[in-house]
């Protein structure tokens, strides 16, 4: 299986790139992140056309994600178990009753059980966002613990844009993001209990000192200024049939392009 992970920033305006991406690398699983867009306005048949069957949760035009699949798609679940919701009209505060955000989808693919994550950002230190982000990891990571507790055995991969860029080495400049999100203790201990599940990070060891986001300001992107903040995690059993990962830094560039680049990651049956 060939699977992949992409924030596309919408996914209206990239889909000629993105259905490009799955035939150029040959994929069998791709995950997207911030589609942008409802339900009723994904451009299904673009990938029906190409062979893909397409789950997607979407409310409005932020957030969004979906996994697409040519290997079987079943047993789709929008939301993990307990997800935290974050009320934006409140503006300063956590609410016990939430509309959940568009931001985790679950299914089973190949015989993989797929969950295409957009973790929140955060904002800042001292917002409200940086609170949900920290209680929607800590919930994730419990429902992950009971998955592997229940079927050790497991193949599970939890892939996507996770805002958090995990060690110095994925960020350009350590002082620049000081004090910042992405790289802060708690944020970093968060994805640390993420992989003491015992979740393993597939891709950096194919890809040493690589990134997969680059801001749009600031030329960030011709001046190698970039974070590695798009992951695929993958469950002991899973994790041991990876043979090759790669990050597509070409789907970076040009006209129109997403400010990520696509994680793949190809494992054996």
């Amino acid at each position: 299986m060939r699977l992949a992970t992409w924030n596309v920033n919408s996914v209206r305006s990239r889909v000629d790139r993105v259905i490009a991406f799955l035939d150029r690398h040959d994929i069998d699983v791709l995950a997207l992140q911030e589609t942008k867009c409802r339900d009723d306005q994904f451009p299904y048949e673009r990938f029906d056309e190409a062979g893909y069957e397409v789950a997607h949760v979407g409310l409005n035009q932020w957030n969004g994600v979906a996994i697409v699949s040519r290997v079987g798609l079943t047993d789709v679940e929008i939301g993990f178990p307990d997800q935290p919701g974050f009320d934006k009209n409140a503006g300063d505060s956590l609410i016990e009753t939430p509309v959940v955000e568009a931001r985790a989808l679950g299914a089973t693919c190949g015989g993989v059980r797929v969950w295409s994550l957009y973790v929140p950002n955060g904002r800042s230190l001292d917002d409200p966002h940086y609170a949900y982000k920290l209680s929607w990891l800590s919930t994730l990571r419990d429902s992950t613990a009971r998955w592997l507790a229940q079927d050790p055995a497991a193949k599970i991969a939890l892939v996507g844009d996770w805002n958090i860029a995990p060690t110095d080495e994925d960020v350009w400049s350590p002082a620049f993001f000081a004090g910042k999100t992405h790289t802060s203790g708690p944020e970093r201990a968060a994805f640390q209990a993420m992989l003491d599940t015992g979740l393993r990070d597939v891709v950096r060891s194919f890809t040493p000192g690589a990134f997969t986001y680059w801001d749009y300001t600031q030329l960030r992107f011709p001046r190698k200024e970039g974070m590695r903040i798009d992951f695929i995690l993958a469950s002991p059993t899973l994790a041991d049939q990876v043979k090759d990962a790669s990050i597509d830094r070409e789907e970076r560039k040009g006209k129109g392009a997403s400010d990520h680049a696509p994680v793949i990651a190809e494992f054996t049956d």
